[in-house]
């Protein structure tokens, strides 16, 4: 089922029916950001008639091989030099352009961090650290963007803007619940209706400290981002091509056909991973025990971003988290599976994309002498499920639509 959520959002499969379906009068610029932006890039290549050229920018290790595109990779999900240099080549790509041009961009998760150019007065320095607190301090991954939007030369319309008087085609994949465009990547070529105003309320309700450069750029209304309606705006078209609904479907027809029945629980669940984890067994346990809302065999499936408030030693990571908070609640109740993954591979700081739950997990825990509250508790999910041999590493998948979650019950 995993398999099929990430094929279902392969961007070789889901990006060619939005091309543009007549060739511009002028040039065809390609840019983009994001986990996905370079297999989208590649999709272009091989589908796309006429002359291209462009940028786009990615994670490390996430590359692929384009003859007319330049492909750059850059840290993620804390901003380095490669990205905000790749920002800079990006913005001179796109000036001096006419009504006759198209520029075509490819945006998906990850974008916020990898498209990075700090407005005036900000440093990178400023941005890494602001990165590595929002990441810490339980912050959706909405109200994280619309910080982000308000500190960048390009989140928030900007690009867009830049890339006036041309048409822009936005070629989006989703990874955020209620795929807003304006939050993937911080929606750096669509209108934002939130303000500097919002982004102050975020920082204050999670006690993020900013330094005294950023939040005069907030305070003082300088980093305000383009709002709907404004008229210097080009024409903008907004099409998302894949999203975490589509690979639940798809993996609820695999299971189908296996006899296994789904229930799609919903594809934008946010909270904390650790009270997800809790909620989530106790409907399997409904099943297990009573058959409602559904009779075994069946598996409840899921999606979304829940979020980690880091307090301990341990790297965080949602999906792991989920699992564990899972798994501590179900107590090693038989007949009952489960999987949590990031469909773009990399979950959180680890190096793997979530992990396997077994009825048994817990129990060979502690026969290591691990203590599944404790791991827990120091947000060590990775730990954990390394240590139990159980981790699920897949690589570097070439897309992202979020996170992916089944519970199986047979």
């Amino acid at each position: 089922m995993l398999d099929m959520a990430i094929n279902a959002a392969q961007p070789s499969r889901c990006l060619p029916p939005y091309l543009p379906t007549e060739l511009p009068k002028g040039r065809f610029i390609v840019i983009g950001a994001g986990k996905a932006a370079a297999s989208m890039a590649k999709a272009v290549e091989e589908n796309w008639p006429g002359e291209v050229e462009g940028l786009v920018i990615t994670r490390y290790g996430y590359a692929q091989p384009c003859d007319r595109i330049d492909v750059v990779e850059a840290g993620h999900p804390v901003p380095d030099d490669a990205g905000r240099e790749a920002a800079q080549r990006m913005l001179k790509l796109v000036s001096n352009l006419t009504p006759d041009d198209v520029v075509l961009c490819l945006i998906s998760g990850g974008g916020s961090a990898l498209l990075t150019a700090p407005l005036e007065g900000i440093t990178l320095k400023h941005k890494q650290e602001l990165s590595r607190a929002l990441l810490a301090s339980g912050a959706s991954i909405s109200e994280m963007n619309c910080v982000r939007r308000h500190l960048s030369a390009l989140k928030g319309g900007r690009l867009a803007l830049a890339c006036a008087p041309a048409k822009v085609i936005n070629l989006l994949i989703s990874d955020v619940p209620g795929d807003d465009p304006i939050d993937i990547a911080s929606g750096p070529t669509v209108p934002d209706p939130t303000t500097c105003a919002d982004a102050i309320g975020i920082v204050k309700r999670y006690g993020i400290r900013l330094p005294q450069p950023v939040w005069k750029v907030l305070e003082t209304g300088r980093g305000e981002s383009i709002k709907p309606g404004d008229p210097r705006l080009p024409q903008i078209e907004t099409h998302i091509i894949a999203r975490p609904q589509t690979s639940l479907e798809a993996a609820a027809d695999l299971a189908r056909a296996a006899g296994v029945t789904p229930v799609i629980l919903g594809d934008s669940i946010e909270g904390e991973a650790r009270e997800v984890g809790k909620a989530m067994a106790g409907i399997a346990l409904q099943v297990v025990r009573y058959g409602q809302p559904v009779v075994k065999p069946c598996v409840l499936l899921s999606s979304g971003e829940t979020t980690v408030t880091v307090r301990g030693a341990g790297k965080g990571g949602r999906n792991v988290e989920f699992l564990l908070s899972l798994g501590i609640a179900l107590n090693g109740v038989q007949g009952v599976h489960a999987l949590a993954a990031d469909t773009d591979g990399i979950d959180g700081a680890g190096k793997s994309a979530g992990a396997l739950l077994r009825p048994g997990t817990l129990a060979k825990a502690r026969t290591l002498g691990i203590v599944p509250r404790d791991a827990l508790h120091a947000n060590d999910g990775h730990g954990f499920f390394g240590a139990v041999g159980d981790s699920i590493v897949t690589g570097p998948t070439m897309t992202n639509v979020n996170d992916f979650r089944a519970i199986l019950v047979i």
